[in-house]
C-alpha cells in the first residue's frame, strides 16, 4: 500500500517536468523563430536517401542510367525464346554463335601445313 503514494508522487513529478520541457521548448521556437522539423521528414529524403551533396548526388544518377542502359545492351544481346510462359536461354542460337566465331577464329589460328612458305 505504501507504494501507490510513491507511484502517484513520482508521476505528478515526471508530467510536470515534461509540462515544463514544453513551454520551455515553445519559448525558445518563438524568441529564435525556430521551426523545429518531425523526425520522421528529417529522416529519408525519398529523392535522397543517403544524404549526398547535389553535385554528388548527380553523378551518381548518371552513372546509374549509363549502368542501366550498358545492362540493357547486353541483355538485348542474349537470344531467348518462350517456352511454357517462361523465357528461357536458346540454346541452339548460343551454339551457332559459338560455332561461327570458332570457325572464323581457329581459321586465323591454323599453322600453314601445305608446305609453302
Amino acid at each position: 500500500m505504501s507504494w501507490i503514494p510513491i507511484m502517484v508522487f513520482s508521476l505528478l513529478v515526471f508530467f510536470f517536468f515534461i509540462f515544463l520541457l514544453r513551454k520551455f521548448v515553445g519559448y525558445m521556437k518563438r524568441e529564435q523563430s525556430l521551426e523545429i522539423e518531425s523526425l520522421k521528414s528529417t529522416l529519408i529524403d525519398p529523392d535522397n536517401p543517403i544524404g549526398l551533396s547535389g553535385t554528388e548526388l548527380d553523378k551518381l544518377k548518371k552513372q546509374q542510367q549509363e549502368a542501366q542502359a550498358h545492362l540493357r545492351e547486353v541483355i538485348s544481346k542474349i537470344p531467348v525464346k518462350e517456352k511454357d510462359g517462361r523465357f528461357q536461354i536458346d540454346e541452339e542460337e548460343v551454339r551457332r554463335r559459338r560455332e561461327s566465331q570458332n570457325g572464323t577464329g581457329d581459321e586465323a589460328r591454323k599453322p600453314d601445313v601445305s608446305g609453302q612458305a
